[in-house]
């Protein structure tokens, strides 16, 4: 049995050092070596999981181009199982402007899915029943099958979401978190209503991340904890997939049993320690580990 299945949202990304975010107004700059490695948010949770010791499996769709073969590559050097479908638009890419201090803007190009699903719903379903729980990505070929994967999941499993920097309206993000029992979502875009459970997310649990300033904990119908920011152990050199690993924290605490502040907690530290890696394949004593 998986300890944790993640459902989507692989790719690459292209990581460029730039002196300053935003980048001055210039026609070239000079700047490191540009690396080509795996990335955005499926693979950071799958990733940050597998280093954590937890058993993961991920499923999703890659293209059969250069960019698809540095994620399988990637996978294969760590170990996580992949079950994969091919993804005729190409692979997903990202291209990750990072600053001196590790801060990130990025460039996200979807690759958007179209067509029938990339997955028959038995398989997609037996995947499910076979993890104690469920991280779904908010990957456009996933979103008709969300019915599908709750209906399959095991007795005493959860399912997760991460919405990102949503607004609070857009509804295309609306069926992920109806469907899920926990729900990741970044105060960036939240406004007024930072800190606080967007309409139509409680009772869930929600977990609103704010970078630096730590996460808000709104346990499913009990009052919300601020959980402050962790140090990192050494210096930040990037901070793309700190919430990625955040999440895989928070889920590796919850299945070991950890009480919600405590698994939040734990994955500050988790988030904090991924923030001194570049790139999201960590070494294997990088994350901490529980004691």
């Amino acid at each position: 049995m998986d300890d944790l299945l993640v459902i989507g949202g692989l790719g690459v990304d292209v990581r460029v050092r730039v002196p300053a975010l935003p980048l001055p107004a210039a026609d070239s700059f000079t700047v490191d070596p540009i690396d080509l490695r795996i990335g955005n948010t499926g693979a950071g949770v799958a990733l940050a999981a597998h280093a954590l010791g937890l058993r993961v499996t991920v499923v999703d769709v890659l293209g059969a181009d250069p960019a698809g073969d540095v994620v399988r590559a990637a996978l294969g050097r760590t170990g996580v199982r992949a079950v994969l479908a091919d993804a005729p638009a190409g692979t997903r890419r990202s291209v990750n402007l990072v600053d001196a201090a590790g801060r990130r803007s990025s460039l996200y190009d979807p690759r958007p899915w179209s067509g029938p699903a990339p997955f028959p719903s038995s398989e997609l379903a037996a995947l499910v029943r076979g993890a104690a729980h469920v991280h779904v990505s908010i990957m456009d070929w996933a979103r008709d099958l969300l019915p599908t994967v709750r209906a399959a999941l095991a007795e005493g499993a959860a399912l997760s979401t991460d919405l990102h920097d949503w607004d609070g309206a857009n509804p295309y993000h609306r069926p992920f978190a109806e469907a899920a029992d926990l729900v990741f979502v970044s105060a960036v875009r939240l406004g007024d209503g930072a800190g606080t459970v967007p309409a139509g997310l409680a009772p869930r649990t929600v977990v609103v991340t704010r970078g630096g300033d730590g996460a808000d904990v709104h346990p499913a119908g009990g009052a919300p904890t601020r959980v402050p920011a962790a140090v990192p152990p050494a210096p930040v050199v990037d901070t793309n997939g700190a919430g990625d690993a955040f999440a895989a924290g928070l889920v590796a605490a919850r299945l070991r049993g950890e009480t919600l502040a405590d698994a939040a907690a734990y994955a500050a530290r988790v988030a904090a320690a991924a923030c001194t890696h570049d790139g999201m394949e960590y070494p294997p004593t990088l994350l901490p580990r529980p004691a």
